[in-house]
């Protein structure tokens, strides 16, 4: 970016020609930005030899005149000893000029821009008029689009945004100021926010992909559509079974999964109480049901039915089955068992 030198009111008085000129330039430089350093660079350039004196105000004269600062003096005094383009920062700068302040730091010229600056202490209506009024002002340019009050603006503008931004990044609630109500509102309108924003993008991809049909129907024959929808069809019904033949498979094996996962309910009574250390294992299994079948190593199949719904409470059904699962009996203790024997002979 080429340099643009400073062009406006020029000092009724010549500059020194033995020594380097001594421009001065104050300000509050809060936030310093590059509308800053560009105003410093038209100051130090405005004469060939420059010696750029740079007049900072403190927090008390800043937040007397005009307001509270972000950074504070100790901040904003070291960002301009950083600026390449000053030789010299002079801390504690006066809201306005004096002859006696020109005259201690041997001031050849003040430069600012020319729009009225007005003096918040009442000393006048323009802060430089004193410096004006002596022919001692040297007029520079603004940079238009950037100044402290419209990044300040961009932050309160966006809050939001930057307190959860700074919570991502480890501060806490209580450093930023807000509540616990607060800042779960501000998470979750965001969540909010991504969702809303996944499904336009949804939106945006399915419109595309009907535009898209449209478009390959109206330039698709008839007959070529008459040809293929048999193809298409029988291509949707294949994958639709498919579909549902994996759903199922994973129904079916979470089911058993979870079936696997449970202990074994009590297969019967009897196997609790005819339980001797002669006697072989046993096996359970599920039916189709969730009803628990269990063997024992002689091949009857004793059959757990659950509660009974008759009136009586805690009263369980035992079921012996034979081997033809045609007579049963009631209890399944030995002399039960006889007896549906007794009873296949005859």
């Amino acid at each position: 970016m080429a340099t643009v030198r400073p062009s406006g009111s020029n000092p009724s008085s010549p500059p020194p020609q033995d020594r380097p000129v001594r421009v001065y330039a104050d300000g509050i430089y809060d936030l310093f930005h590059f509308g800053h350093a560009r105003s410093l660079e038209q100051a130090k350039i405005s004469f060939p030899n420059t010696y750029l004196l740079v007049g900072c105000c403190n927090d008390e004269v800043t937040l007397k005149y005009k307001g509270k600062t972000v950074m504070t003096e100790a901040e904003r005094y070291e960002s301009l000893r950083h600026c390449k383009w000053v030789d010299e920062v002079i801390p504690d700068a006066p809201w306005v000029m004096s002859q006696e302040f020109i005259d201690k730091h041997r001031i050849d010229y003040v430069a600012h821009d020319a729009l009225p600056y007005a003096d918040a202490s009442g000393a006048g209506n323009d802060v430089y008029e004193y410096v004006k009024s002596i022919g001692k002002f040297k007029e520079t340019k603004r940079t238009e689009g950037v100044s402290t009050s419209d990044l300040i603006m961009r932050i309160v503008k966006d809050y939001n945004n930057y307190v959860l931004r700074n919570l991502d990044r480890g501060y806490s609630r209580k450093d930023l100021g807000v509540s616990y109500v607060k800042e779960k509102r501000l998470r979750v309108n965001r969540r909010l926010k991504n969702f809303q924003e996944i499904v336009k993008e949804q939106q945006e991809r399915v419109g595309e992909k009907i535009q898209s049909v449209a478009k390959t129907a109206t330039t698709m024959p008839r007959h070529d559509w008459i040809l293929n929808a048999d193809r298409w069809v029988a291509g949707f019904l294949e994958r639709f079974e498919e579909g549902c033949y994996k759903m199922g498979t994973a129904i079916r094996d979470q089911i058993q999964e979870r079936l696997s996962g449970q202990l074994p309910r009590d297969c019967s009574l009897l196997q609790q109480s005819r339980k001797t250390d002669d006697e072989g294992s046993e096996e359970c299994y599920y039916d189709d049901y969730g009803e628990e079948f269990c063997f024992a190593d002689d091949g009857e199949e004793y059959y757990y039915e659950g509660e009974d719904d008759s009136d009586e409470d805690d009263y369980f059904v035992q079921s012996c089955y034979t081997s033809d699962e045609e007579d049963f009996a009631e209890s399944c203790d030995e002399e039960s068992l006889n007896d549906v024997k007794d009873k296949k002979e005859k």
